[in-house]
C-alpha cells in the first residue's frame, strides 16, 4: 500500500476526521496556550498590561526570549501529542502509518534530508551575510545562544513535526482518500500550509507575496512526502529549517525573535532571497532526492488514482 492509502488501516469515516481535527486544534490552540499564558501573567505587573500584550505580543512583557521560544513549542507538542493519541485511538490504525508507507520508519532518510538542507541553509544565509554586512550586526551572547541551540535541537522538531504530521501526514492521507487522487492533497494541503503562516508577522511586514514562499515550500513538502512515500525526508528538511533560522539570523519583525549569532538590521523588503528557495533550491533538492532513492513514475506519483486495496 502507498503512503496515502495507510488511512485505510484504520477508521476512515469523514466524521472520525471532524472529530480529530476539532480534538486537535482545541488541544494544540487553546490547551497548548496555558503554559504561555501563565508565564506571561507572572512577567505582567498587572492584569491590564497582560491583556494589552495579548492582543499585542507577549515578548512585550520581557519575557525571555529562550523561554518564550520554549514556550511556544510546548503548544506545538501538545498539539502533536493529540494528533498522535487520535490516529490511535480514534482512528485506530498504528502511528506508523501516518509517518510512512515502509515498514519502519527509515530515520536515514530523515537525517539525510535534515543534513543536505542544513549545509544548504547555513551556506545560503552566510552568502548573505558576507554580500551585504552592513545590513547585520553581530549578537553573540555565549549562554544566551548556547541555550538558544540547545532548545533548537531538541525542542523546534516537536513544532516541525506536528505541521509534518498534521499536512503531509493526516490531511493528506485524509483527502487523498476522499477525492482518490494524489494531485489534490497536495494542492489543498500545500496551500493550507501557507495560508497557516499567513498570521506571521512576515506576511505583515512583506505583503501578501511571501505567501509563494510558504505555499511554494509546503508544496516542496508535499512533493516529496508523495514520491518517497512517507514523510521522512520532508520531517527531517522542516526541523532543521527552522532550526537554522532560529539560531543563525534573527530580526525584530519576524516569527522567530532569537538570541541568533547576526541580526538583521536592513528594512523589510521582497528580494531574491524570497524566490530562490521556490524556483531553485527546491527543485534542485528534489532533483537531488529522486537520483538517490531512485524515483521514478513522477506521472502516478502525483496526479494517480487512490484506490482501497
Amino acid at each position: 500500500m502507498n503512503f496515502i492509502q495507510q488511512a485505510y488501516k484504520g477508521r476512515n469515516d469523514w466524521f472520525y476526521y471532524l472529530a480529530v481535527l476539532f480534538l486537535v486544534l482545541f488541544c494544540w490552540q487553546f490547551i497548548g496556550v496555558i503554559p504561555l499564558a501563565i508565564t506571561a501573567v507572572l512577567h505582567a505587573e498587572n492584569m491590564s498590561e497582560f491583556a494589552s500584550a495579548a492582543n499585542d505580543n507577549f515578548m512585550s512583557l520581557g519575557i525571555n526570549k529562550n523561554l518564550f521560544l520554549f514556550m511556544m513549542i510546548v503548544m506545538f507538542a501538545i498539539g502533536l501529542v493529540s494528533l498522535l493519541y487520535a490516529v490511535k485511538y480514534i482512528h485506530k490504525r498504528a502511528i506508523k502509518t501516518l509517518v510512512t508507507s515502509r515498514d519502519k520508519i527509515d530515520w536515514k532518510r530523515f537525517w539525510f534530508g535534515f543534513i543536505t538542507w542544513g549545509i544548504v541553509a547555513v551556506i545560503v544565509i552566510s552568502l548573505g551575510v558576507f554580500l551585504e554586512p552592513e545590513s547585520y550586526t553581530w549578537n553573540f551572547k555565549p549562554i544566551p545562544f548556547f541555550t538558544l541551540v540547545a532548545v533548537s535541537f531538541l525542542f523546534l522538531p516537536l513544532q516541525t513535526s506536528f505541521e509534518e504530521l498534521l499536512f503531509r501526514g493526516y490531511l493528506m492521507q485524509g483527502i487523498g482518500t476522499w477525492f482518490k487522487n494524489r494531485w489534490m492533497p497536495l494542492i489543498i494541503t500545500s496551500v493550507a500550509f501557507g495560508l497557516l503562516h499567513g498570521a506571521n508577522p512576515e506576511v505583515e511586514k512583506l505583503g501578501y507575496i511571501s505567501m509563494v514562499f510558504y505555499i511554494g515550500t509546503g508544496f516542496f513538502f508535499g512533493i516529496t512526502t508523495l514520491m518517497d512515500e512517507g514523510t521522512e525526508l520532508a520531517l527531517g528538511l522542516h526541523a532543521i529549517n527552522n532550526i537554522v533560522a532560529a539560531f543563525l539570523v534573527t530580526t525584530d519583525w519576524t516569527v522567530f525573535q532569537t538570541d541568533a549569532l547576526f541580526i538583521d538590521t536592513s528594512e523589510p523588503s521582497v528580494g531574491i532571497e524570497m524566490f530562490l528557495p521556490v524556483f531553485v533550491l527546491y527543485p534542485l533538492m528534489l532533483v537531488l532526492f529522486s537520483k538517490k532513492y531512485g524515483w521514478g513514475n513522477w506521472k502516478e506519483k502525483l496526479f494517480g488514482k487512490i484506490e482501497n486495496h
